[in-house]
């Protein structure tokens, strides 16, 4: 079963279209780097899928139609982990000459959790 948690931080992003996200103390927003981004932008289009799916629910729609539709909202929230954790690795490497043992150990465990 597929479970959204909402974050107050992250619907307020979503609402108002915002490329920036608040800070801790509620300062000044800090912009998000493009590869972020284009991992939220992949949710965004996720959570407007599910949207559709809940829709076609509510309208008593085709069966095959609705797990057709689901389907694509899996494999769209897959795509977005799979950038993320991408995009962790991209990081730990250009930080580092050479990454321990544990730290690759950790990307891996962070790789496999999204199976």
């Amino acid at each position: 079963m597929l479970e959204l948690v909402a974050d107050a931080d992250l619907d307020a992003g979503v609402q108002d279209g915002s490329d920036a996200r608040p800070t801790q103390d509620g300062g000044t927003p800090e912009p998000v780097d493009p590869a972020r981004q284009a991992v939220l932008n992949r949710v965004r289009r996720a959570q407007g899928q599910l949207g559709g799916v809940l829709r076609m629910l509510e309208q008593g729609r085709d069966p095959q139609a609705v797990l057709h539709q689901i389907k694509a909202v899996s494999r769209a929230l897959d795509r977005a982990g799979f950038a993320l954790v991408a995009q962790e690795w991209r990081d730990r490497v250009s930080e580092e000459a050479a990454i321990s043992d544990d730290q690759l150990d950790d990307l891996e465990k962070l790789f496999l959790s999204l199976s």
